[in-house]
């Protein structure tokens, strides 16, 4: 049995890769979002957050062989989680991990920062109408951090995320409620039309459209702060999901 920590695009398609070979696997997922994603794939879904007992019980009861961990190159802590119990296991973990754009970016106007907090002191200085291609996790650090400037945040269209955004005071004047990854073209009409003089993004990768923005901010002149990501010693790490299957 392989466990598949999922949630993003990158394990829809790992899954599918371990259709095609009949390997037995469950997916795991924190959000009602990720868990729509799987069961495209299977109806071996755990929503649920694990911590590493819950992670070191759960390969024991399930006969698991192998983890791979497919979750967002931001979700760490899942991630590290993820290392501790395989290794208190005695199991494989294989970590796929999409390939850093850093360095493929080709514009001046650009402020590469570590945290979040970064990213907000950079706004407070900056920007009035401020753009915040994240997502949805963190949107209470932007609100509490960034001060008397208009946010504009870019969401999933699901009521779940919709009804967090509303309750740290985001409403219709303030969420872009659609589902990516955008074009580039979509990008631009969006700054165009709310008027964005600051973008906010993650280096997410291809998968989840990184170039497309930083490239719609290029044509606008528009700055963008890009939060990198954190440094982690993943073992067997792979970037192309055909390679997966000789590691498993």
């Amino acid at each position: 049995m392989i466990l598949v920590l999922g949630g993003t695009s990158d394990s829809i398609e790992i899954c599918n890769l371990l259709n095609e070979y009949k390997l037995p696997y469950v997916v795991s997922v924190t959000t009602t979002y990720g868990e729509e994603l799987a069961r495209k794939c299977t109806d071996k879904v755990l929503l649920r957050k694990l911590t590493i007992e819950d992670m070191v019980n759960f390969i024991e009861d399930n006969k698991v062989e192998k983890i791979i961990d497919a979750t967002h190159p931001y979700a760490v802590e899942v991630s590290s989680n993820a290392i501790k119990a395989s290794e208190i296991s005695n199991i494989k973990y294989i970590r796929f991990e999409r390939k850093s754009l850093i360095d493929e970016i080709d514009y001046d106007n650009k402020y590469l920062v570590d945290t979040i907090e970064e990213a907000c002191d950079i706004a407070n200085k900056i920007g009035n109408n401020i753009f915040i291609g994240t997502g949805s996790k963190n949107l209470s650090v932007y609100k509490k951090l960034i001060k008397n400037k208009k946010l504009m945040v870019r969401v999933l269209p699901t009521s779940e995320v919709l009804l967090s955004c509303e309750s740290l005071g985001f409403n219709a004047d303030n969420i872009i409620a659609m589902k990516g990854p955008f074009t580039q073209e979509m990008n631009e009409s969006t700054y165009r039309q709310y008027n964005i003089d600051l973008v906010i993004t993650k280096e997410s990768g291809a998968a989840g459209g990184f170039l497309e923005k930083v490239d719609a901010c290029k044509v606008l002149n528009t700055p963008v702060v890009i939060i990198k990501r954190k440094k982690m010693n993943y073992p067997n790490t792979v970037g192309k999901i055909e390679n997966l299957i000789e590691l498993i």
